[in-house]
């Protein structure tokens, strides 16, 4: 199977937990040959396994074109940037922290020909911030893709300032070529999903924290009442409450006091609350 005219044939992704994993498999599945870069062989294999996990629960649903085989055989993990050198795209996947993207960002850009297109799947940081760090920022651009990425039928494509038009046009083309659908923002603090979701998802937290209702009934209201697929809270779970709180804090240091992290989430990530990934955050998960 050839890669879809829409897509790179050769896409790099930096980081094989959850999310890089997802994009991953997204891409794969759409003919691309795909490299997973992790710090580690113990990572790497990780990251093989949810890739192959991904892929064969895409063969049972009956969406893939070729075999489970046939789509990892296109599929591999490495330890070493070099790996990226034939790639058309690289997504940057590591967690959010600004200093750990720089600098992942720019050890990826020194394996990278001068055509290739980097990307980062940062849900709040600058965008123009991270490109202004990179020799070529014109090749740089936001992919925000939601979790979990499989089901998800949306990404977020922010531009930095000094994103070339031909990017900004390419990008929502591989989106399409995807199947997802682009959502394209210029670059502010949280772009627009995380911005609104983190600001319902903090409210939710202080209605918990103040006794207003519990945290089934909070979501089962905007469930019911608002149509959202999950609640607020329950959404935090899958996301992660540590990843919800350092967004909150970001957004808190740009856009003020709406944004500051309500209690109850600080302590629940001290206790090790984190949510689905721990088994306990808002609800539980152990079941």
């Amino acid at each position: 199977m050839t890669a879809t005219p829409a897509i790179p044939h050769v896409v790099g992704v930096l980081g094989g937990g959850r999310m890089g994993a997802g994009i991953a498999h997204a891409f794969l599945i759409k003919g691309a040959t795909v490299i997973v870069v992790e710090r580690d062989h113990e990572s790497a294999a990780g990251a093989q396994g949810r890739v192959a996990e991904a892929v064969a629960k895409s063969a049972a649903r009956g969406t893939l074109t070729e075999t489970a085989g046939e789509a990892l055989s296109r599929f591999s993990t490495s330890t070493d940037y070099d790996s990226f050198v034939h790639c058309g795209l690289v997504v940057e996947a590591v967690p959010e922290d600004y200093e750990l993207k720089v600098a992942a960002l720019k050890a990826v850009e020194e394996h990278l020909s001068a055509d290739a297109f980097l990307a980062s799947n940062t849900s709040s940081l600058s965008v123009t911030g991270l490109a202004s760090q990179l020799r070529r920022p014109a090749n740089f651009v936001g992919l925000h893709f939601f979790n979990p990425v499989p089901a998800s039928t949306l990404i977020e494509v922010v531009l930095a300032k000094e994103t070339s038009p031909e990017l900004a046009a390419t990008a929502k083309s591989w989106t399409e070529a995807l199947g997802k659908t682009a959502v394209v923002v210029n670059d502010a603090p949280g772009f627009a999903s995380s911005r609104l979701g983190v600001a319902i998802a903090l409210e939710a937290m202080r209605m918990v924290e103040e006794g207003v209702a519990s945290a089934e009934d909070i979501d089962a209201a905007m469930v019911l009442g608002y149509k959202h697929p999950t609640g607020p809270l329950k959404t935090t779970d899958i996301v992660g409450l540590d990843v919800r709180l350092g967004i909150a804090e970001y957004l808190h240091s740009t856009l003020g006091e709406r944004f500051a992290p309500p209690q109850i989430l600080r302590d629940k990530v001290a206790r090790g609350e984190l949510g689905r990934k721990t088994g306990k955050g808002f609800f539980d998960w152990t079941d």
